[in-house]
C-alpha cells in the first residue's frame, strides 16, 4: 500500500482553500489534515497535526507566507513546505526558499501540477 501524504493547506481566501483542499483529498495517496486562514493558525495547526507538506500562500494575514514559513520550521521540522501565490514574485520566492520552502507555486496552475508538488514534497519528507 503507499503511504498517505498529510498536508495542510493555508490560504486566506475561503473558496482557493477549499478548492485546493478538494484537489488533495480527492488523491488516494493525500489527505488534507488541517486548512488554515492565516500564517499564525497554520504554525498552530501544524504544530498540532505535523503534516508531512504544508502547501502556504504567500500574502496571507498574520505574517504571510515568510511568518508562517519560520514557525512552520520551529513547530513542525520535519513538514515540508510548498508557497503558493497569485504573484510570480521572484523576491519573495528566493526569500522563503531560504527559508526552506522546496517549491514556489504561482496560482493559475494546473491540479495536476500542484498535486504533483505535494507528492513531490511528501516524498521529501520521508528520505
Amino acid at each position: 500500500m503507499t503511504e498517505q501524504f498529510r498536508v495542510l493547506v493555508a490560504d486566506d481566501d475561503p473558496m482557493l482553500r477549499m478548492a485546493l483542499s478538494e484537489v488533495i483529498a480527492a488523491e488516494a495517496d493525500l489527505h488534507v489534515v488541517a486548512t488554515a486562514a492565516d500564517a499564525q493558525e497554520a504554525a498552530d495547526l501544524a504544530e498540532r497535526h505535523t503534516p508531512d507538506v504544508a502547501l502556504i500562500d504567500v500574502r496571507m494575514p498574520g505574517g504571510g507566507g515568510t511568518h508562517a514559513t519560520r514557525e512552520i520550521r520551529t513547530r513542525s521540522p520535519r513538514t515540508r513546505l510548498l508557497a503558493f501565490s497569485a504573484y510570480d514574485d521572484s523576491g519573495a520566492a528566493e526569500e522563503l526558499k531560504r527559508l526552506g520552502v522546496k517549491e514556489f507555486l504561482v496560482k493559475g496552475i494546473t491540479n495536476a501540477e500542484i498535486v504533483a508538488a505535494v507528492r513531490r514534497a511528501g516524498a521529501d519528507a520521508e528520505g
